[in-house]
């Protein structure tokens, strides 16, 4: 497995200043025509065939955010990891996988090896952009996870916090988009 790149999807209207602290190495891919599945093709081009997670600008780190991310990665490199969920079972159940047809939430996922490169390729021929243009995480992902068989690892407590606030993407989402088990 090569080295882990942290790209974070960004609209370039926040401080970022955070995130550089606590990611040595974040590599920032900028929305540049407010199209958020431009600006997630923009990041698997920018992953290519490396071992990638994936973050939005408008995420709240838990402490030692890095050293537990790559710690999560190194019990399953092979997998899709989720650091980010808003699922009932995360509580009662905590960190399991789950059927990919399901895949929720962009926050801060990782895709393994090859992954990014696979899913840019499989994104090139999905055909419900009209019907869904933000869809990047659902339906685009779950599209080609379901597609793919590939069930994810979710992890409790989560490693990350969506911030509260209205959404850049999509206006008409909740502000109140948090996680039940994130520990800051």
């Amino acid at each position: 497995m090569g080295r882990v790149k942290f790209i974070m999807r960004t609209t370039g209207d926040l401080d970022l200043s955070e995130y550089f602290k606590a990611i040595p190495g974040v590599i920032m891919c900028c929305d540049v025509d407010h199209n958020a599945m431009h600006t997630f093709k923009a990041s698997l081009e920018l992953a290519g065939d490396a071992p990638c997670v994936h973050m939005e600008d408008d995420i709240i780190l838990c402490r030692d955010f890095v050293r537990r991310v790559e710690d999560e990665i190194s019990k399953r490199p092979d997998d899709v990891i989720q650091f980010f969920s808003m699922r009932k079972d995360d509580l009662e159940i905590g960190s399991r996988y789950i059927n990919g047809g399901s895949f929720c939430m962009g926050q801060c996922f990782y895709l393994p090896e090859g992954m990014s490169a696979e899913l840019l390729e499989f994104m090139a021929g999905w055909g419900r952009y009209k019907e869904h243009p933000t869809g990047l995480d659902s339906p685009l992902m779950s599209d080609f996870f379901k597609v793919k068989k590939i069930k994810y690892w979710n992890v409790c407590p989560n490693l990350v916090d969506h911030k509260i606030g209205k959404s850049r993407i999509d206006p008409r989402r909740s502000s109140r988009r948090q996680s039940f088990t994130f520990e800051g």
